[in-house]
């Protein structure tokens, strides 16, 4: 008999992420430009950090866009990587640190990068 896991939540001990939840991640522009930006950082990243990133990378850095920015990156995708447990969140601090399940999301990240995602300036 074949078990239903459909309805099985994640556990801390759990070492993988569910190919749904993946490509949840995945789908959206701002949250692979940020997972793929925290794999090439060691530790805690200031969030303001990662969304300049991200800004710097769209093109114009003009104070609306990143405005507009970190409102959408904090409702939205920050919510979603935090519900998936790839990324601990430290309001008090205000920065974002990639979780060890992150990992699982690597070798996709690598199929993602181009010249866009590159760090390089």
């Amino acid at each position: 008999m074949k078990t239903d896991t459909s309805n099985a939540t994640r556990t801390d001990t759990d070492d993988r992420l569910s190919p749904t939840v993946i490509f949840e991640l995945l789908c959206e522009d701002h949250r692979r430009y940020a997972l793929s930006y925290l794999s090439q950082k060691v530790g805690a990243v200031s969030l303001e950090e990662l969304i300049d990133w991200l800004a710097h990378r769209g093109g114009e850095q003009a104070p609306e866009r990143i405005d507009r920015l970190t409102v959408e990156f904090h409702h939205n995708h920050l919510r979603e990587l935090l519900d998936a447990g790839v990324l601990r969140y430290d309001a008090e601090d205000g920065t974002v640190e990639r979780q060890a399940v992150a990992r699982s999301l690597d070798p996709y990240l690598e199929l993602a990068t181009d010249d866009d995602l590159s760090l390089a300036e």
